[in-house]
């Protein structure tokens, strides 16, 4: 008897026939024996719609009730489920977020978990009932609810598999697991049989949609073991776990992009200390978060700093740094849309030389041009233009030979 913690995504609860083949699936892992927890996002499409909805009554809702709102959307899901289980005789204990013992704190729209308790959980597993939670939510210390940010599901679902000490965490989703690039872009992309934790948080960072990054940074900090997998199959998906050295034998894992950028230019900056702290601490004191930076070679004791955020969040940036820049005494900021990101990801990358020179030759042969580029230990991400992404993406994906889930050609020049 395995304790087990599930977590099925909007696309799995997309409409009562979705929940209806959930329940089916939730019966039949009951009725081997196995002890469910089992957390549910929103219907697919409900938090937009109640988003549009929030907005035509005020353009900026406010995060306290904006919270209050979207928390029903999983709160929906979490009831029509276990009513689905109950019409299969299974008992059901369908909890949300607050009372399941999620305690964060109060940043509404964003919160972050501070205690677990699991007591009562506990105490209905320990009943034979399966546990059904409304992901994406907790409560705060003064009692309110409060969201966790998009994809706030996958961190309940891991959270609470660390905490009760769970065998096992499966989260279910739309497709069969990690691949190694987006198969809707590259069609003989494969599946990935594992991941390390690193290789997960960097594809979620540069552009892969299949997990959010904080769920797999919790996983990594409380070594919790999950698996990536379709709701639509019995087929097996992805483990994402802790690094081992069979690991870095595959030295490219896979390939992301992150379309929607955007990128900004400060031309002819004062180059001295203080000045970058200046321009970043202003973006970051207004909620803007920045991607890539570059900073070129001082001439004359003038550089260019060019940085990247969300397209949904240049505006905001352009209006914080263009008096931030008179400030300086720098040139006026430019912006360019239509960028994307692509990245290669591999914990192989740190022992094996030639990514980069291949990277580049693939983009070169298909007249893609690079116009920044920026490299950690396991990953090399550049900015190109999002017109040429697709194209850039599958021919990376065919140099690095990833359609068999390796990369032999790396191999050959390391």
């Amino acid at each position: 008897m395995a304790l087990v913690v599930q977590k099925y995504g909007g696309t799995s609860v997309g409409d009562v026939q979705c929940i209806d083949r959930v329940a089916g699936r939730i019966a039949r892992r009951h009725e081997q024996g196995d002890r469910l927890v089992v957390v549910v996002s929103a219907m697919s499409g409900v938090t937009d719609s109640l988003l549009r909805l929030a907005r035509q009554v005020h353009p900026d809702p406010m995060g306290r009730e904006l919270d209050l709102l979207l928390a029903t959307g999983e709160q929906t899901t979490t009831a029509l489920l276990a009513m689905a289980l109950h019409a299969k005789k299974i008992r059901a204990v369908p909890l949300t977020g607050a009372q399941a013992g999620i305690v964060t704190d109060g940043s509404h729209t964003r919160a972050r978990i501070l205690n677990i308790g699991p007591k009562r959980i506990h105490g209905f597993l320990d009943e034979g009932a399966v546990v059904v939670v409304a992901g994406f939510q907790g409560q705060d210390l003064q009692g309110s609810i409060t969201t966790l940010g998009r994809g706030g599901s996958d961190l309940t679902a891991i959270a609470l598999a660390a905490v009760l000490k769970a065998d096992l965490c499966e989260i279910y989703t739309d497709v069969n697991g990690v691949y190694t690039a987006d198969p809707r872009m590259v069609p003989n992309a494969a599946k990935l049989d594992e991941i390390s934790y690193d290789e997960m948080l960097e594809m979620a960072a540069s552009g892969s949609k299949v997990m959010q990054s904080r769920s797999v940074e919790f996983a990594k900090k409380f070594r919790v073991v999950f698996e990536v997998r379709s709701s639509f199959s019995d087929a097996q998906g992805t483990l994402v776990k802790a690094e081992t050295k069979s690991m870095e034998d595959v030295v490219v894992r896979g390939i992301s992009l992150e379309r929607n950028q955007a990128k900004l230019t400060i031309p002819a900056v004062p180059d001295h200390p203080g000045v970058a702290a200046k321009i970043f601490s202003s973006v970051a004191n207004h909620g803007v978060s920045v991607d890539m930076i570059v900073q070129n070679v001082s001439d004359r004791g003038l550089t260019d700093i060019t940085f990247t955020v969300n397209r949904d969040s240049l505006s905001r940036a352009l209006r914080i740094i263009e008096p931030a820049a008179q400030e300086l005494r720098a040139a006026r900021p430019r912006a360019q849309e239509g960028v994307a990101k692509l990245s290669v990801v591999g914990i192989g990358m740190r022992s094996h030389s030639g990514v980069a020179a291949l990277l580049f030759q693939a983009l070169a042969d298909a007249g893609v041009n690079v116009q920044m580029i920026s490299t950690s230990e396991i990953k090399i991400s550049v900015v190109i233009d999002e017109e040429s992404s697709e194209k850039a993406v599958r021919a990376v994906h065919e140099a690095f030979g990833l359609a068999g889930g390796t990369s032999s050609e790396v191999r050959k020049l390391g």
